[in-house]
């Protein structure tokens, strides 16, 4: 059984840079073709997808956060992170990382499986 869970601060200031962290269990990051995936979802707006890391470490990000947003990965520990840099009261949402069984770019019934999600708020 796979298994994700995010880890990092739940409070960010402005302009400072969002680090998370996503620790997986149960299956190997690097293993064909599996691709790793972070969500996001603002309070009452729906999910947007962020980037992703492919299980050969290429990386794809979304057009309108591609400026801010670097995603890489630890395959010793088995994590992959994120980092959103320059960060506004309006990255203010729940995190999620998530796993395809082949490389997606955006939201959708592709991801077989996901983290419980994690709060960050971004303010002073």
């Amino acid at each position: 059984q796979v298994q994700l869970q995010e880890s990092g601060p739940g409070l960010v200031k402005p302009s400072q840079t969002l680090s998370l962290t996503c620790t997986v269990s149960g299956g190997s990051i690097t293993t064909s073709y599996y691709a790793w995936s972070w969500i996001r979802q603002p309070p009452g707006k729906g999910l947007e997808w962020m980037g992703v890391i492919a299980y050969d470490g290429s990386t794809y990000y979304s057009p309108s956060l591609k400026s801010r947003t670097s995603i890489s990965r630890d395959t010793s520990k088995n994590q992959f992170s994120l980092q959103l840099s320059s960060v506004t009261p309006e990255d203010t949402a729940v995190y999620y990382c998530a796993r395809a069984p082949s490389l997606t770019l955006g939201v959708d019934d592709e991801y077989d499986y996901w983290g419980q999600g994690t709060q960050v708020t971004v303010s002073s």
